[in-house]
Formats: structure tokens, sequence, C-alpha cells
């Protein structure tokens, strides 16, 4: 999830969708309520502790951070220099997503009528115009929200939206400033890079404890309807990660170019383009092989049982 999240177009939530752990994200990020924080106040720490999924959220949240610091000097380097094999891999992987998934829904037409609703609502997202926005306070509150949203929205990437919203660079800039401080030992400038990301992160607890709410609620109520759905958003993101294409629109912002509109095209023949099909095939297979290792685990567990 973590090194998803930090490409633009990919979404964190959708390898939570393809992992089987989404609703148990839902449940645990629920978790944290009026209840807890009662509990908390009153020091029923046991109570407290018992009320919330403590060893699921540190696992997932530490690899989710752990990706990020890690690898997103990489992948930075990569989407800068290497996008079409970057693309490739994950476009591998969201395809088979989308085929896994698709199979497990008992289809009917509402949910046929989901799925479309979600492509056109996702593709429409991806092609939106990104603009430049400064990093004021409440701009970096609301692009924290909005991008935590799409984080654990299956198909569309909070990255994208974070690009959109014209903090992308900002953000992995402060990323990879936090961790050469770490690095360094240089506890000021951890200290100066972290208060200037402070709304950012307080934006993104806000938006991710009052959306992860409404999702669970939903799902709750129409469960494949909603699964569809967010199907479709994977489908839709599909444009956004097409690994070839071409700028219609650039804006020079002086000490870089930035890419405001680009259109798909078809690939050249040549070395980049069977380096990326096997890339689409390895992100493919890996899905497929994820989702084989599933299925048998219940049948291991009856056994065992």
């Amino acid at each position: 999830m973590g090194a998803a999240d930090v490409v633009p177009g990919v979404s964190g939530g959708t390898m939570a969708f393809i992992m089987g752990v989404y609703e148990d994200l839902l449940d645990g990020i629920h978790s944290f309520n009026l209840t807890l924080a009662r509990h908390l106040l009153a020091r029923r720490f046991r109570e407290a502790f018992a009320a919330v999924p403590i060893q699921f959220l540190a696992l997932l949240g530490g690899g989710i951070v752990v990706a990020i610091f890690s690898l997103a000097k990489g992948i930075k380097h990569l989407y800068d220099n290497e996008q079409v094999l970057l693309f490739s891999f994950f476009f591998g992987l969201i395809l088979a997503s989308i085929a896994v998934l698709g199979r497990s829904v008992p289809w009917n037409r509402a949910r046929a009528i989901s799925v479309a609703c979600g492509t056109l609502t996702g593709y429409l997202i991806v092609t939106l115009t990104p603009h430049h926005m400064p990093q004021s306070p409440l701009v970096l509150f609301l692009s924290g929200a909005i991008a935590i949203m799409a984080m654990i929205l299956p198909g569309i990437s909070g990255s994208f939206l974070l690009l959109i919203l014209g903090q992308y660079a900002w953000v992995l800039d402060q990323a990879n400033l936090i961790r050469e401080a770490l690095k360094a030992g240089d506890f000021g400038l951890l200290f100066r890079t972290g208060l200037g990301v402070l709304p950012l992160a307080l934006g993104a607890v806000v938006g991710l404890l009052a959306f992860a709410r409404l999702l669970r609620w939903i799902l709750a109520r129409w469960h494949w309807v909603t699964v569809a759905g967010l199907i479709g958003f994977m489908v839709g993101s599909l444009r956004k990660i097409w690994p070839w294409r071409e700028p219609t629109r650039i804006v020079d912002l002086g000490e870089k170019e930035v890419i405001l509109a680009d259109r798909m095209v078809l690939p050249e023949l040549g070395g980049e383009l069977a380096a990326a099909v096997g890339l689409a095939l390895a992100g493919f297979v890996l899905i497929v092989a994820i989702e084989s290792i599933q299925r048998r685990k219940p049948a291991v567990q009856e056994l065992k049982a």
C-alpha cells in the first residue's frame, strides 16, 4: 500500500482490496471512536486496547510508513525517468486485480450499472487538470483530507489527487527531507519539516476517520453493488496509468515544467516495449499468485482444525 501510494495514478486502497484486508482496514479505522475516547479519558486502558485491532493496524501502518520513506526517492526517480516501466508494472497489477475481483462478484443488472458508473467517475477524475496551489496551512489540510480519502478508495490515487492539487512534488520533497534528517540526526531540520507537514497530517487524520465510516456504512448496506462500483473505479483509473502517453498541454513554472494534459498513444516496437510487457505480465502473475494463496488458506485452516 505504501509503495502504491507514492505513485500518482495507483491507489493504496487498490492494494488493500487486492490483498483481502480492505474491510478489516475500514473496521480498524472505525474503532477510533467516542467509545475509545471515553475509555482513554477514564484511564480504562485495557478496555481501550481491546476495542482496537492494535496488532493489525500497527503492522499495516508500519509497513506503509516504511515503504513511503524507503521507496519515495527511488520511486520518484522511476517516475521522473522510467515512467513507462513503472506504470507497466502497476498496469499489470490493476488489470489482474479487476479480473480477480470481478470473478468474485455475483453479477446482476444493478451491479453492472454500478461498475459502469464507477468506471465513468474514475475516468473523469483521472482526466482532471493539475493546478499550482500554495502550501498554506488551509490548503495543506484540505489536500491531506482529500488525498487520504482517495488512498483508501480503490482505483483513485491519493498521490494523483495531490498532483492535481499541486502538492505532490512538495510532499515527496518533505518525505525525503525527513528521511535525510533522521539519517543525519538533525533534529532541528526534523522538527521544522514535521511542523510544515503537520496541517497535511491533520487533514489526513480527519479525512480518514470521516470517509472510512461513510464507506463502511455503504459497504454494510449495499455490499456487492459497492464492490462493483469500486471495481469500476479501478477500470476507469487504467487510463491514468497507461504507460505510453503524449503531453498535449505543458506549463513552465520556472524551475520545472508540469504536464497539465496528455493523451494515450500506442507504443513503438523495441526493447522498451518488451521490458514493459514483461513487467506488466509480472504484475499480473503476482496478483494471480496472491489470489491463489488466499483461496487456499481456508482449506489449509480446515485441515489443521
